[in-house]
């Protein structure tokens, strides 16, 4: 209740608060905090949109990665940021796992922060070694039912959604795996290409490349029905496995501290950005759908998107910790 109530006060924020804009923003180079390692989904999207903003803004828009805990370290740098410039580029572990899976944060995602918008929503995709004796995720399975915990998984760190989608993926077939986490997908990306585990779930854009480089082997697309990405690579549906269906997204959401004008002076060049054909193609050859939300609709989706998660992982029994 307490979060359905603070949620709903950051989207009353929006449509009722005024601030005053400064006299000429931005008067110093935008800062876009990632998440994530150089090479991972949120920062293939956050460059996209960075070389693109910095004509209209009319100054630099950086990219500062601050990967590892899970997205905290970011959550942490933005929540504290004060300079107006500053803004978090995110996915699902920091603004909506974490509160879940950690006792204490270092941030308050009602309290610290203001949505802008839901950049993308990005297909998930189960992948193997190029190596990996595992040619179809029925194989895969067997594996593990034959052993359990001899079938090893790697995510992008414990509670990420990386860590959910295996896990969802194991309580649908009734197996066990073990779970070796990361700091960050592109170190378990690099862990997966040279065999120290057998699969990862994870977002598109960033294993897409790989796949396609003849390094690691697509075995399911994370939704019902195939993606035109990758039209050879059966769905859940298709698999047998129809209530295994993960979807990831990235989105900014600004210092709570940030004028609203600069809020909707960011949302509106970033929407209109991701209405570019160039930019939509990118993204979707990547595996990732261009969304542009407003941000009383971004506010409202990670409310929702804290309640499904929260349910995953009580679910896959994690303890916060």
């Amino acid at each position: 209740m307490m979060i359905a109530r603070a949620l709903c006060l950051t989207a009353l924020m929006f449509a009722c608060t005024v601030s005053a804009q400064p006299a000429a923003w931005p008067t110093q180079p935008v800062r876009l905090i990632v998440s994530q390692t150089a090479g991972g989904s949120i920062d293939i999207a956050a460059r996209l949109l960075a070389q693109r903003l910095a004509q209209p803004l009319g100054v630099n828009v950086l990219v500062d990665n601050r990967p590892g805990a899970n997205g905290l370290i970011a959550g942490e740098a933005a929540a504290r940021a004060s300079d107006g410039h500053s803004f978090l580029m995110t996915s699902p572990s920091t603004l909506t796992i974490n509160q879940h899976v950690y006792r204490k944060l270092p941030y308050d995602v009602q309290r610290d922060f203001v949505a802008v918008t839901q950049t993308t929503s990005i297909v998930f995709l189960l992948v193997v070694p190029a190596a990996s004796p595992f040619t179809n995720v029925n194989e895969l399975l067997a594996a593990a039912r034959l052993k359990p915990d001899a079938v090893r998984f790697a995510s992008a760190g414990t509670g990420n959604q990386s860590q959910l989608a295996a896990e969802l993926l194991a309580g649908a077939a009734g197996v066990r795996m073990l779970h070796v986490p990361y700091k960050g997908e592109a170190p378990a990306i690099t862990d997966l290409i040279g065999g120290q585990v057998d699969f990862m779930f994870g977002t598109m854009p960033a294993l897409l490349p790989q796949v396609r480089a003849g390094k690691l082997r697509a075995l399911l697309v994370g939704q019902p029905q195939r993606s035109a990405a990758v039209p050879e690579i059966p769905g859940t549906t298709e698999a047998g496995l129809p209530s295994v269906v993960v979807t990831g997204w990235t989105g900014i959401v600004a210092p709570a501290n940030t004028p609203a004008a600069v809020v909707r002076r960011l949302h509106d060049e970033v929407v209109r950005l991701l209405a570019v054909p160039e930019i939509r193609e990118s993204l979707a050859k990547g595996g990732a759908e261009p969304v542009g939300s407003s941000p009383e609709q971004f506010a409202e989706f990670i409310r929702s998107e804290t309640l499904k998660w929260g349910e995953a992982v009580r679910r896959a029994g994690i303890t916060p910790e």
